[in-house]
């Protein structure tokens, strides 16, 4: 990969442990990882001669990249549907699995192109997909993804997820779309041995992850879990996102949502859940106690109107906790970086001095994020760490005024629109509002005539 330059920076916030902040600052990386980050002069003064790229930063603010702990790629082309736009989670999942059954392999290349480009764009530079939607009869829905997303150049995180409780077995997805138990385990395996790489700064990785209480057995979730664990990948599902959920599975098993995982396995450091917004007192001390984490999606929970995540109760009590953006129908984008910002006003609003701060939501979506996806090497700009960025432009007229605290300014003032440049192990993906990877002209025009295509399927 080479050598990475980044010089003359205005300012470097690197959310370490020390919480450093430098100014006047230079980075350097070789073979996508930092090998020196810290004020500009001698420790790199011959390193022009020897990069292999060299990226003037004078003027700009220079972050760890985002990662995002949470999305559903391939909801990309259900966006702003009008009979939906109202709805609560049941109703709204219901309606839209009669066109999420349609999915195919080309659906998956454009939606990732979409998703991951908005949020490459955003200084997102590592993606946790939840992909659990496998129509009967249909392949190659992963490979399509990973492929996608290797020409953008991000890390990529997809989940091998499942459904095995349909509706009429008492669940909610369509027969179409519902696997039998030893199928799912079956094509985890294989999934796994093709795509995950276990190495620190690998580009793709594997997660199990069987989508919710319910729409899948308690047979499911206990052998993907001994799966999960033997092949040595992490564990993610849907837990506490609505009170419809929590009144389904207590009278499913007679038991809250946290205590019937517990009950299967499903609670360590190895696993997290998305949205968490009803976990009482009790349960918030058995997931630090744990160690298990939450992906927290402040836009999706508030549109389908399931509620607020304590996220400041987890920080206080040392809770895993990232950011997602959640399905790409739920939230209606994917950006990072406005999920910060509304993140940090919703609980501001709900939660006033308890409050996660400004530079507490950048955190939590940077080594917030590392921590929950189990990647140290990544969330952070220090030496030894991946070499995964991006710069916004300090001088630009929509931030005058807001610099006073550049660790915070991203929550509290926000950015819209592009960074300037997203920079993942160590190469530029993004660059003055495009990606490099692909001919975005192109994927745009295509994706827009696939989704046509999507749609007449589903008139």
């Amino acid at each position: 990969m080479g050598t990475l330059l980044v010089k003359n920076a205005d300012t470097i916030v690197t959310c370490d442990d020390a919480v450093r902040v430098f100014t006047h600052a230079d980075l350097l990386a070789t073979d996508g990882v930092i090998t020196y980050v810290g004020p500009t002069g001698a420790n790199v003064a011959a390193a022009p001669s020897v990069a292999d790229e060299v990226i003037d930063a004078r003027g700009k603010v220079v972050y760890p990249g985002l990662v995002n702990t949470h999305h559903h790629f391939y909801q990309i082309f259900t966006r702003n549907y009008p009979e939906v736009q109202n709805l609560e989670l049941f109703p709204w999942l219901t309606t839209l699995y009669e066109y999420w059954k349609n999915i195919d392999p080309e659906v998956m290349r454009y939606a990732t192109y979409s998703a991951l480009g908005e949020l490459v764009k955003g200084g997102c530079t590592t993606c946790f997909d939840h992909h659990y939607v496998f129509p009967n009869g249909v392949d190659g829905l992963m490979e399509a993804e990973f492929d996608a997303a290797s020409q953008i150049g991000a890390r990529m995180i997809v989940s091998r997820g499942s459904m095995s409780l349909s509706k009429k077995d008492g669940g909610l997805p369509p027969d179409s779309v519902v696997q039998s138990v030893d199928a799912i385990l079956a094509d985890s395996q294989r999934t796994v041995e093709k795509f995950h790489d276990p190495a620190p700064f690998s580009m793709r990785q594997v997660v199990l992850a069987p989508c919710s209480p319910f729409s899948v057995t308690k047979d499911l979730l206990v052998e993907s879990a001994k799966l999960g664990r033997s092949l040595g990948v992490r564990l993610h599902t849907h837990l506490c996102e609505t009170l419809d959920e929590e009144r389904f599975t207590i009278e499913a098993t007679g038991m809250r949502p946290l205590a019937y995982m517990e009950s299967v396995g499903w609670v360590g450091p190895d696993v997290w859940f998305a949205h968490g917004i009803h976990f009482n007192d009790d349960e918030l001390r058995v997931l630090a106690q744990t160690g298990t984490g939450v992906a927290h999606c402040p836009i999706s929970n508030m549109k389908l109107s399931s509620g607020v995540a304590h996220v400041g109760d987890m920080l206080r009590l040392g809770i895993p906790v990232g950011l997602g953006v959640d399905g790409s129908a739920s939230n209606d984008g994917s950006s990072l970086l406005e999920e910060m910002r509304v993140g940090f006003l919703l609980h501001r609003l709900n939660e006033s001095y308890n409050a996660p701060t400004g530079y507490d939501m950048l955190k939590i979506a940077t080594r917030g994020g590392a921590r929950v996806l189990g990647r140290p090497e990544i969330g952070q700009l220090a030496s030894g760490k991946a070499a995964d960025l991006f710069m916004i432009d300090a001088n630009r007229l929509e931030l005058t005024g807001a610099m006073k605290d550049p660790k915070a300014v991203l929550a509290v003032v926000g950015w819209r629109g592009p960074v300037d440049r997203t920079v993942v192990a160590g190469r530029t993906v993004m660059q003055g509002g495009h990606l490099v990877g692909i001919d975005e002209e192109r994927a745009a025009a295509e994706a827009d005539a696939c989704w046509r295509r999507f749609v007449e399927k589903n008139a």
